[in-house]
């Protein structure tokens, strides 16, 4: 079945609700906001919208050098959006599956506090990061 890996995943995190039937992708609210799980070629991967806003995007790509020295998740754009995204292997265990949610989720609350330094925008922060 399609979405078994899918359901596994969700299953692994503890995550309360099911995706429906034959599902490759669904959508998850974690601390209100929302992040996307699919099962695409042999992969499963989170997606996470940070801005629609396009005036943003230089200053989160001002970040982006720094990060991809300390984490998975990769800031990219696309269809009008800023967006982090991470995967692992679809048939990886429980463990590793967990591991990929919390280090996800973990990247993506500190791209959110970039955006709300002041008040949606990307400001200064207090930590080091490697600027381009």
């Amino acid at each position: 079945m399609a979405g078994s890996r899918l359901e596994f995943f969700l299953k692994s995190i503890g995550y309360p609700d099911r995706a429906p039937e034959g599902s490759v992708s669904f959508t998850l609210r974690v601390d209100g906001r929302e992040m996307r799980v699919e099962e695409s070629a042999g992969r499963i991967v989170l997606y996470h919208v940070l801005t629609e806003d396009d005036s943003l995007v230089p200053a989160l790509a001002s970040y982006a050098p720094g990060r991809m020295l300390r984490e998975g998740a990769t800031l990219a754009y696309g269809k009008h959006s800023a967006f982090l995204w991470q995967d692992a292997p679809a048939d990886a265990d429980a463990r590793a599956l967990v591991r990929l949610f919390e280090t996800f989720a973990d990247s993506c609350d500190w791209w959110r506090e970039r955006l709300d330094v002041q008040g949606g925008g990307a400001g200064e922060i207090s930590e080091a990061v490697i600027r381009p």
